[in-house]
């Protein structure tokens, strides 16, 4: 072990030693199947994705950053709009230290370690790169346990105990529980009504990050929003073409499938590719934009011919969406899509206000999506 190493070790225990009076140990289970021991409720967390923040302002609106001392520098690129209203309601968020990924190996865990935090939160889809490099063995000297959660490899099976689980580290179930509930509530005025109607299901193709690269076409295949089409009453088109969650089709595949429904997921990707083809949807978008970027995705060589150019059923989405705890939104969204008929009474835009009123601590702005049937 390194002289830094150990003499962090050493004002670490002396931290924990302190703190034993205020937190009990406890063991969760995460959503790897890990069993953790963690004192809690914990007092300094790292995030090992800054859009872990979406779960943490359901659970603590009040102020998501209390206990945050480290957190990857993601948020900001990623989702900037929504970065900036946090930044304005929470300006404090820009003093937070920032980290590289585990994935991509820039993660310092000398750095973590200074910071002292009580436990470190970490995507689920990281965990391998984690291993392989050593840095669960490195942090588990220190006596920082890692937890991993979930909300995007597979967000249907793992955001509710996600947030059941940091509602437990963080002392806040009824706050977990009250969300979970909503979702819940929300998810099946879709699933239900699909079930009972069982109506014909259009064919749909998933454009993932539409526009991001002038290659097509990435898509989804049985996971994450490739499940959100079947949720919502549709047939996702890559389902046994691409067989992990993320993938991608050849535009004669999209010609020869023809799907009846588009739907592009977009973002503010300008710190990612500035000026791109992609689609700017997200909050307080600049929608006459977006729908020009959106029309013009539909000339690319993959969509010639295809029935939903045809009849207009071309739509963006906010690419989010397929990352954060609000997915149930998504499915209501592409339900009116699909089936106008069956959901004529649902509103996807009052679903996504009132969770912003009840769980969030930021003020919705629409932008989230929008379609060419609504020329």
């Amino acid at each position: 072990m390194t002289a830094p190493l150990l003499k962090t070790l050493g004002s670490l225990g002396l931290l924990m030693s302190a703190s034993l009076a205020q937190a009990d140990e406890i063991t969760v289970t995460d959503v790897a199947g890990r069993d953790v021991s963690v004192e809690a409720p914990v007092d300094r967390v790292i995030l090992g994705e800054g859009r872990q923040i979406y779960l943490l302002g359901a659970l603590q609106p009040q102020d998501p950053f209390e206990h945050v001392v480290g957190w990857r520098n993601d948020f900001s690129q990623a989702d900037p709009d929504n970065y900036a209203s946090y930044a304005d309601k929470f300006p404090e968020l820009k003093d937070i230290p920032t980290f590289g990924g585990f994935k991509d190996g820039t993660f310092d865990v000398e750095q973590a370690a200074s910071l002292q935090p009580d436990v470190v939160l970490m995507n689920l889809e990281a965990r391998t790169a984690t291993e392989d490099a050593g840095y669960d063995d490195k942090l588990a000297e220190l006596g920082i346990p890692i937890v991993y959660v979930d909300f995007r490899a597979d967000p249907i099976a793992h955001t509710t105990p996600s947030m059941r689980l940091m509602g437990k580290l963080l002392g806040e179930q009824k706050a977990a529980e009250a969300f979970i509930d909503y979702s819940e509530q929300q998810m099946a005025r879709v699933t239900e009504t699909i079930e009972s109607a069982d109506p014909e299901r259009p064919r749909v193709f998933i454009d993932r990050a539409g526009g991001y690269s002038e290659d097509c076409c990435m898509s989804f295949g049985p996971g994450n929003f490739g499940e959100y089409v079947e949720l919502a009453g549709g047939t996702n088109i890559a389902r046994d073409i691409i067989p992990d969650t993320f993938g991608s089709l050849n535009p004669e595949q999209i010609i020869a499938a023809d799907p009846q429904q588009v739907v592009v997921t977009g973002g503010n990707w300008d710190a990612y590719v500035p000026g791109g083809d992609w689609v700017g949807v997200g909050p307080g978008a600049d929608m006459d934009k977006a729908r020009a970027k959106l029309e013009g995705l539909t000339e690319r060589t993959a969509m010639t011919g295809i029935e939903a150019v045809d009849n207009d059923n071309f739509h963006a989405i906010w690419h989010q969406f397929y990352n954060s705890p609000y997915y149930f939104v998504a499915v209501q969204k592409m339900a009116k899509w699909f089936h106008p008929d069956l959901f004529t009474d649902l509103d996807p835009e009052a679903t996504m206000q009132t969770l912003h009123e009840r769980f969030l601590p930021v003020d919705y702005e629409p932008g989230y999506w929008l379609s060419l049937k609504d020329r």
